[in-house]
């Protein structure tokens, strides 16, 4: 059985038909679950995707996760086993999903600029208004989401380039400075960092909100250019390169006109993730960014890649992961980007996560007639 849709389908699938279901150990979700319930009860469900799905349909799963603490990871299993059914997401166009993945970074700073640090994060600034289908002024880009208000005029925010060469100065909105701008730059990817400052304290900065400019991918800009060979790109590659070419990285930088703004947070549990998109900590290795115009946050996905082995010791991804973030470039059905976790060794396995995928959506079993 399938339910329609322009680009793709959803075929009802048996958790048998999930490869590698039978090692996976979903246990890692349950906290996750658990604090699903407590946003979208206390707090305010997610947003509906165009899929369809809401906070409504999953919060009967959610709170029967809360009554359960699997000892095992067929117990886990089984959990998921009663309470969901599976549905293959399939392409129109026949074509596999695709991940990547993400990372927190971790980055020397200081409280103050001086000639080693002097690359700075920013708070958002009070001139920056969210767009919405009332205020929004003819001829800007509809993608736009956020923009400048002065005077009384709406317009677009300024952009990496013009913000880089101090657009910002003298308002007092740094959180932190860097030593370089590398880092900054791919915090501003990653959409969160923790902050190491040198007496050993350390923060954490999130996503607070942009400049409003679309993301352009500088990886995609250096393939095109040839300075980086289709098999070699990643972020390891991209971040060399840039070191290497000191006079030419600010054009590169540049060609993104995205710009990330923060909001510092304490760093008071540092054995948990983030708190991204969907206002819950991110799990590492559990947790996943997606459309979030098509997906709801909170659901379910077994995301089955075979190439991409170097995240399981060897072993073929598959994996029961939960969406709670979502990304710029994350657009489509099946596509996703996995977060790896925090530090220079999630940074490693995340730098070269460029995988064809399958995907598949757990529905509570309830809603599932609905997509039958």
């Amino acid at each position: 059985m399938t339910t329609a849709s322009p680009d793709y389908c959803l075929e009802q699938i048996s958790f048998p038909d999930l490869p590698g279901w039978a090692e996976d150990d979903p246990r890692p979700l349950f906290a996750a679950l658990h604090d699903c319930l407590i946003q979208i009860t206390t707090i305010k469900p997610h947003r509906t995707g165009s899929l369809g799905l809401t906070s409504a349909d999953l919060l009967p799963a959610l709170e029967a996760a809360a009554t359960v603490n699997p000892s095992s990871a067929e117990e886990a299993r089984r959990f998921f086993q009663q309470q969901f059914q599976p549905f293959a997401i399939r392409r129109r166009d026949g074509k596999d999903g695709f991940v990547t993945a993400f990372y927190e970074p971790e980055v020397a700073v200081s409280d103050r600029p001086d000639a080693t640090y002097r690359y700075p994060f920013y708070n958002r600034p009070p001139d920056l208004i969210d767009l919405h289908d009332g205020n929004r002024p003819p001829g800007l880009d509809p993608s736009y989401a956020f923009a400048r208000l002065k005077d009384g005029v709406i317009s677009a925010y300024a952009d990496r380039r013009v913000i880089d060469e101090g657009h910002l100065e003298g308002q007092g909105l740094e959180i932190a400075w860097a030593r370089s701008k590398v880092d900054v730059f791919f915090a501003h990817v990653q959409g969160a960092a923790r902050l190491r400052y040198a007496d050993g304290a350390m923060k954490r900065i999130t996503y607070a909100a942009k400049a409003g400019h679309p993301f352009s991918a500088i990886g995609r800009l250096l393939l095109e250019r040839g300075e980086i060979a289709p098999e070699a790109i990643s972020m390891q590659a991209i971040r060399a390169w840039l070191a290497d070419h000191p006079d030419e990285a600010d054009q590169v930088y540049w060609h993104n006109r995205s710009y990330i703004f923060f909001k510092e947070s304490e760093l008071s549990d540092p054995d948990r993730g983030p708190i991204a998109a969907a206002k819950v900590p991110l799990v590492a290795g559990r947790s996943l960014a997606v459309d979030r115009l098509i997906h709801t946050f909170g659901f379910p996905f077994y995301i089955h890649a075979p190439k991409l082995t170097h995240l399981d010791d060897g072993q073929p991804f598959a994996r029961l992961m939960l969406a709670l973030d979502t990304g710029t470039a994350i657009v489509g059905p099946a596509r996703g980007d996995i977060f790896t976790g925090w530090g220079d060794e999630a940074g490693a396995l995340a730098g070269t996560v460029r995988h064809d995928a399958s995907f598949y959506i757990l529905i509570p079993k309830e809603a599932a007639p609905g997509f039958l």
